[in-house]
């Protein structure tokens, strides 16, 4: 199967990335970790960073063996009025562009 270049993964659409600085440090610091320092500079939470979903949704899948970075969310909770009642939160798997590869439509994998 073809690597995943960042060019290609800087070019493909946006994430649902909503913007928090949180889950952007919680990811950087586990990419400088795994991968070192260098790295972050290939990060782009708009792009480079994805839920097992959102790569499938572009045509990748997560490699063999790959583990997900690990990152929260907030779902809220409203009443039949749109009020907020209350806040959960909610763990998510974040996966970088390293852990991905290009699907092959050819292979039969059975």
């Amino acid at each position: 199967m073809k690597g995943t270049s960042i060019k290609e993964i800087m070019n493909s659409p946006v994430s649902n990335w909503t913007g928090s600085e949180t889950t952007k440090n919680m990811i950087e610091e586990q990419i400088r970790e795994r991968w070192g320092e260098s790295e972050l500079k290939n990060y782009n939470p708009m792009h480079s960073a994805r839920t097992f979903q959102g790569w499938m949704n572009l045509g990748y899948r997560v490699k063999k063996g790959e583990r997900a970075l690990k990152s929260i969310t907030y779902v809220e909770g409203k009443d039949e009025k749109g009020n907020i009642t209350r806040r959960m939160r909610r763990p998510c798997n974040i996966y970088y562009f390293r852990q991905v590869q290009k699907v092959d439509n050819n292979r039969n994998d059975e």
